[in-house]
């Protein structure tokens, strides 16, 4: 199974001024959703992994929230597009749980439902907190995009796509290996399905002739 993880705010929606509490606010990216059914028309299954603390803070329900993904599947089915699932944490930020990125559990109970290893799994997201959680947990195909790839752009290893960010678990600095940035979700999965196509165009080896 070929699984895509990716974050909300900012990769599919516009991320706006504070925490997404009503499907009005709900306003998808330019171009993301149809990045996403190109995905599931090259066989991608896609969910997204996300922090929901609005909903530990009281600013809005589960009933809102289920509003607020219903308008997003409605626009994804109109041009052709699918969400598999949404795996969120519904914790506030000072409430104790596991499930909060960038802890992995979240990321670890995704690969566990759909049976995947890990390091297959392909996480893309403008959230440093998500690419770290997927770090953390042995994923190899980290993407960064939207506007904070251009802050990372700005570290020192911008030349070999890798950022760092200080952990927010323990406070160390944690390097992220091998994060490729883009532009936009488009961008990834344009280069994404590209790269697939020459994959696949590249001749097998023949047989050595039979003495």
């Amino acid at each position: 199974m070929k699984l895509a993880i990716l974050d909300r705010d900012g990769t599919l929606n516009l991320p706006g001024d504070g925490y997404i509490t009503s499907p009005d606010e709900w306003i998808a990216q330019p171009g993301a959703l149809e990045a996403v059914a190109r995905l599931n028309h090259a066989g991608w299954h896609v969910v997204l992994a996300c922090n929901q603390p609005g909903l530990g803070r009281g600013l809005f329900d589960v009933k809102v929230l289920n509003a607020i993904h219903a308008k997003m599947y409605r626009q994804l089915a109109a041009v052709g597009g699918r969400i598999d699932a949404v795996f969120f944490c519904p914790h506030a930020p000072q409430e104790t749980c596991r499930c909060r990125l960038p802890q992995p559990e979240l990321l670890a109970q995704i690969c566990e439902r759909y049976g995947v290893d890990a390091a297959q799994v392909l996480v893309v997201g403008s959230s440093m907190a998500l690419l770290q959680a997927g770090a953390a947990l042995g994923v190899r195909r980290l993407h960064l995009v939207q506007q904070l790839a251009q802050q990372v752009g700005a570290a020192s290893a911008a030349a070999q796509g890798m950022g760092a960010l200080a952990n927010p678990v323990d406070g160390a600095p944690e390097p992220l290996p091998e994060v490729q940035k883009h532009a936009s979700l488009g961008a990834l999965v344009e280069h994404l399905l590209q790269a697939e196509t020459a994959a696949e165009a590249v001749p097998l080896p023949a047989h050595p002739a039979q003495a």
